[in-house]
């Protein structure tokens, strides 16, 4: 399976989150939230925090619509 030991959760500026090799800094867009560790550590993090899948530009418009706000 991986080769890999350790990971980072990143996440970027529509507040989706992935997992990126330790070793490696993330791809551009991207930054580290402080949370490492064994890729099952990392996808538990990422399952109990992000529990929106939307982008965050997407729930910002539909709460905003929501809001009447769409005018």
């Amino acid at each position: 399976m991986d080769a890999i030991a350790e990971f980072h959760v990143v996440r970027n500026d529509e507040e989706q989150y992935s997992i990126w090799p330790a070793d490696r800094p993330p791809p551009a867009g991207w930054h580290r939230t402080g949370v490492a560790g064994e890729r099952e550590r990392c996808l538990a993090y990422i399952d109990q925090v992000w529990t929106d899948l939307r982008p965050a530009s997407l729930r910002r418009a539909s709460e905003a619509a929501a809001a009447g706000g769409d005018e």
